[in-house]
């Protein structure tokens, strides 16, 4: 069974940086894309960044020149780094992989931007 497993959450300061990583336990064949959503208390989880199979990169407008989403293809793993946090990046975030037919998510990992 594919399982995705994120991690690098944690705490940070406004102004800090974080890393994430998504990685892939088994083979997921005819992905379409691999991307980070998230999800804050009270609100609908959201695209923050998405890389296609071709290498075309989509951000929401929030985190566009602050965020960028990266991938190992060898390796399987897709990395989030995170910079200029801010308070409202806060949220849990999720590994996602789109395939064809559906999606395959992580498990989530919890960003925390607070002084």
């Amino acid at each position: 069974q594919v399982q995705l497993v994120e991690s690098g959450g944690g705490l940070v300061q406004p102004g800090g940086s974080l890393r994430l990583s998504c990685t892939t336990s088994g083979s997921i064949f005819g992905i379409r894309a691999r991307g980070w959503y998230r999800q804050a208390p009270g609100k609908q989880r959201e695209l923050v960044a998405e890389i296609t199979s071709v290498g075309s990169t989509n951000y929401a407008d929030s985190v566009k020149d602050r965020f960028t989403i990266s991938r190992d293809i060898a390796k399987g793993t897709v990395y989030l780094q995170m910079n200029s946090l801010k308070p409202e990046d806060t949220a849990v975030y999720y590994c996602n992989a789109r395939i064809v037919g559906g999606a395959i998510w992580g498990q989530g990992t919890q960003v925390t931007v607070s002084s």
